[in-house]
């Protein structure tokens, strides 16, 4: 009888040990996930505004001269990340692939013009920003319109900063969340041995004393929920970046939010562990004998 009681508690305390350590690891997860969009939130949504094109039309009889100016001109641009000169007869060409069919042929001449395709830098995608280097080029000799996407631009800008703002917001609250549900799984694994601890205190044995054992196992759980939301977030980040390679996360070279995020989630897990265990320890030693049933 006696061994199928202790069999009984063993398998009791190991699922209380395996439901610690799960808790740990599925909140650290998710807050370390969240915390890593949240450092990467810029490089991604520079990632879409940066996609935007924009299209410089020139004038039908611009010289070679303005050409070159302005292409000096959008090569020296602080604001620009890359841009390519089409000519008339490049387009026409492209045009011709794309319909199957001598559109010049039909009407008789060439209608398209000289441009410049470019792509702004994601800190410059912006209606204030894009309306200052607008007027800039317009005031550029051969240059007639600047063409781009106004309402994508806003619909861009006006997405990013929503998602980054209930980022911050959901991660803020997934926190204190985690901090709960940990603090509540540790109270209930610390709960099955509160005769021991009171045995403990009514031979002689201090609170400290009483309170290390747990406090050091209680870090042993942490450090193990840590160290699999670690790996699992180290897997899932490495999917995305080969899943979703557009969106250039790069963590073989930009590593540092990934190891910031992790420290976190380690000394995060820790500190929780050792916290809840302490106050969850301290409340079973002040306690009288009565209360424990």
């Amino acid at each position: 009888m006696t061994n199928r009681y202790e069999k009984y508690q063993k398998r009791k305390l190991i699922s209380s040990y395996f439901s610690v350590i799960f808790s740990i690891t599925l909140v650290l997860f998710i807050l370390g996930t969240l915390s890593l969009f949240v450092l990467n939130s810029k490089r991604i949504s520079d990632k879409f505004r940066e996609n935007i094109p924009m299209t410089i039309f020139l004038n039908k009889k611009v010289s070679q001269t303005e050409i070159d100016n302005l292409d000096k001109k959008l090569g020296k641009a602080t604001y620009i990340k890359n841009y390519n000169f089409i000519s008339k007869d490049s387009a026409a060409t492209q045009h011709k692939e794309d319909l199957g069919e001598d559109f010049i042929q039909f009407i008789g001449y060439n209608p398209l013009q000289d441009s410049f395709d470019m792509h702004l830098k994601g800190d410059y995608v912006a209606s204030d920003s894009i309306a200052k280097i607008e007027k800039e080029l317009i005031n550029s000799k051969g240059v007639k319109e600047l063409i781009y996407d106004r309402e994508l631009v806003d619909l861009v800008n006006n997405n990013v900063t929503k998602i980054t703002k209930w980022a911050l917001i959901i991660t803020t609250v997934l926190t204190f969340i985690s901090m709960l549900l940990i603090n509540s799984s540790l109270r209930l694994l610390i709960f099955s041995s509160r005769f021991t601890i009171k045995t403990m205190q009514m031979v002689g044995a201090t609170k400290s004393f009483i309170r290390r054992p747990f406090i050091k196992h209680s870090i042993r759980l942490g450090l193990i929920g840590s160290f699999i939301a670690i790996v699992a977030l180290i897997i899932l980040v490495f999917y995305i970046d080969n899943r979703f390679p557009d969106l250039d996360l790069n963590p073989k070279e930009n590593y540092l939010p990934l190891v910031a995020v992790s420290a976190g989630i380690l000394i995060l897990g820790l500190i929780i562990t050792s916290i809840s265990t302490f106050f969850a320890t301290q409340r079973y030693l002040n306690l009288k004998s009565d209360d424990l049933y």
